[in-house]
């Protein structure tokens, strides 16, 4: 067995220099402040903001340790190394090495990822990346101290430009891989429109160890095209209508949840999910196809997954006022998410459905369609109203047409007369939006003004 890692030891991994006392086993490793564990090797990284300009905040915030690329005056061992961002991947590439899993699995997808990734570490009670750590700074930070003898491991792989994920393969090999699915996400990264983000999702593919396999919707129709590609070797397992595994009889429970059977070549397995939203059935299908065909027991498969619930911004359900429902899907959004999870909100009994919005990203030039789309899309789900803001607010509200109301920023839809304020008691409310637009501040908006007298909820 390995332990933890000394500073001393994590140096010679990085092949950086130490200055001080190298006898020390980092907690984590942290690139921010605000986060940081006391006891965490606090990593300098130059980007938008110098990490160094932090340094003397992080020790004063309990950092242990510093990874730099020049020795600073501070009272803390420090690891100095030409280039931090290199370093910081090296450390959690070589820390994978040293502690390999039985089996490493990674997920990516354009939506789902992080729901994905929980479900397939509950159904093969694997270590995971935690959060969305899943990028090219924050999965080396999770690796690092990655625990020894684990029979597996599940990464999140994320990506919005060309080789991300294929620099993400490099650090941490996957023997098994599933894709979610493919869709519009990040258009304006990619001049060659969804074969472009196909190709760059196909990265996980094309990076998978020797004699691995992946799964992906039988129906999805980019997957399909990545799994023709001569460069995906690796052996694609379709799940859903017509393969071997898939779902079958799916029923939605409102706020109970989902359930299905699994399907798969050694019979059905019934299946309960905690988690809202036929979206889900999906993700949890293919969770649960490729834990068994990584050996795992259908039964046991079937019962971890069950224990999935929602996360904040992530179909987190909280009581309204006067028998109202907030469904929390806050954390981002693309056109397929934000119907999808309309759908869920159909399923709660309550009053009025209204959706209350931030607009999509990184669309590109076709942003302004796929938000008239969107709203078109939800007037056909059934929804009453929809409040949008942002830059393409307009569209979308033109694609939903009467019952919707547009804004600038989320200040403008709070503060207008027809805006929040406006919404009616009891009513059912889908909150989500990009990142950029902070959506979860509707969240907590809405948790302080229609509090549920005998369950207030919390942000």
């Amino acid at each position: 067995m390995i332990g933890p890692w000394s500073l001393d030891e994590a140096c010679r991994a990085v092949g950086g220099t130490l200055a001080g006392d190298g006898g020390g086993i980092p907690a984590a490793l942290s690139m921010d402040t605000r986060t940081l564990v006391p006891g965490s090797c606090f990593v300098a990284i130059r980007g938008a903001r110098d990490g160094h300009d932090f340094a003397a905040q992080a020790v004063a915030a309990g950092a242990g340790a510093l990874l730099v690329d020049h020795e600073l005056p501070l009272a803390v061992p420090q690891v100095i190394v030409p280039d931090t961002l290199a370093a910081l991947q090296r450390w959690g590439q070589a820390r994978l090495e040293a502690c390999r899993p039985g089996t490493v699995f990674a997920v990516t997808g354009s939506v789902g990822k992080t729901s994905t990734k929980e479900l397939l570490a509950a159904a093969t009670g694997a270590w995971k990346t935690p959060g969305n750590r899943n990028n090219t700074l924050g999965l080396p930070e999770a690796l690092a101290t990655l625990p020894d003898g684990l029979r597996a491991a599940v990464l999140e792989m994320g990506m919005s430009t060309p080789g991300e994920i294929r620099r993400l393969t490099e650090i941490a090999p996957p023997d098994l891989g599933l894709v979610t699915n493919i869709g519009q996400v990040h258009l304006e990264n990619f001049v060659d429109g969804l074969e472009g983000i196909a190709r760059a999702k196909g990265e996980l593919v094309e990076g998978l160890r020797p004699g691995g396999l992946w799964v992906h919707l039988a129906d999805d129709p980019w997957c399909r095209w990545v799994a023709l590609q001569p460069w995906a070797r690796a052996r694609a397992v379709p799940v859903g209508p017509g393969a071997a595994y898939g779902w079958e009889e799916a029923e939605g429970l409102g706020l109970l949840g989902e359930r299905f059977l699994l399907r798969h070549p050694g019979g059905l397995e019934p299946v309960r999910l905690a988690l809202r939203g036929e979206h889900h059935v999906r993700n949890a299908a293919l969770a649960g196809a490729l834990a068994l065909l990584a050996g795992y027991a259908p039964a046991a498969v079937a019962e971890g997954m069950g224990g999935v619930d929602a996360g904040p911004g992530r179909g987190r359900l909280h009581p309204l006022a006067a028998g109202g429902w907030l469904l929390d899907e806050s954390y981002n959004a693309i056109q397929e998410s934000i119907l999808a999870c309309a759908q869920a909100l159909l399923t709660l009994d309550g009053g009025e459905p209204v959706a209350v919005l931030g607009c999509m990203r990184e669309l590109g030039a076709g942003a302004a369609a796929v938000h008239r789309d969107t709203g078109c899309g939800l007037r056909a789900l059934g929804l009453s109203r929809v409040l949008v803001y942002g830059d393409q607010a307009a569209a979308l509200a033109a694609g939903f047409g009467p019952g919707a109301s547009a804004y600038d920023d989320f200040e403008a839809m709070r503060d207008a007369p027809d805006g929040l304020s406006a919404l009616p008691q009891g009513a059912r409310i889908l909150v989500k939006g990009s990142r950029f637009w902070r959506t979860e501040r509707a969240v907590e908006w809405l948790l302080a003004h229609f509090p549920n007298p005998t369950n207030p909820g919390t942000p």
